[in-house]
C-alpha cells in the first residue's frame, strides 16, 4: 500500500551533517519545487497567519523574521502549517493553537527576565524591576 503524501518540497531536507558528509552544503537552505496549487494556497494561509494577532504562527513568524527576512518566515510557516495540518488528519483532531505566548512560557518568565536584565546590564543601563501589580 503507497503512501498518498501532497507534493509540497517544503522542508529542506538537509541538516549540517548530511551536508558534510555529502558534500553538497549549497544544496541546504533550499526548497524543492513542488505541487504549485498546494504552494500557493499555503502561501496564502502562511500570509494571513503571521498578519494575525497573538497566534501561535504569528509569533513563529516575528521569531524567524527578525534573524532570517520576510520570506524565509514565510516558508518556515507554511511548513508549520502544513505539519499542523498532517496531524489533524492522521489523528482526527481539531486545531488547537498554542497561543502568542508560546514561545515566552516555553522558556519561562523568569529565565526571560533574567536575559533581558543582564542585556541591559551589558549596554551600560541600571535595570530596577517593579511588577505590574504593583504598580
Amino acid at each position: 500500500m503507497t503512501s498518498r503524501r501532497p507534493m509540497t518540497a517544503l522542508g529542506t531536507g538537509c541538516s549540517h551533517e548530511t551536508a558534510r558528509v555529502l558534500d553538497v552544503i549549497d544544496a541546504c537552505g533550499k526548497t524543492r519545487h513542488g505541487d504549485p496549487w498546494l504552494k500557493a494556497v499555503l502561501g496564502q494561509a502562511a500570509s494571513a497567519a503571521s498578519r494575525s494577532k497573538g497566534t501561535y504562527l504569528a509569533a513563529r513568524f516575528k521569531r524567524i523574521a527578525s534573524r532570517r527576512g520576510k520570506k524565509r518566515a514565510l516558508v518556515a510557516v507554511e511548513h508549520s502549517i502544513l505539519i499542523a495540518v498532517w496531524y489533524m488528519f492522521t489523528h482526527d483532531i481539531e486545531y488547537h493553537d498554542l497561543g502568542g505566548d508560546y514561545f515566552l512560557e516555553r522558556t519561562g518568565k523568569t529565565r526571560q527576565t533574567r536575559r533581558l536584565v543582564s542585556q541591559l546590564n551589558q549596554l551600560g543601563y541600571q535595570v530596577t524591576l517593579q511588577s505590574v501589580e504593583a504598580v
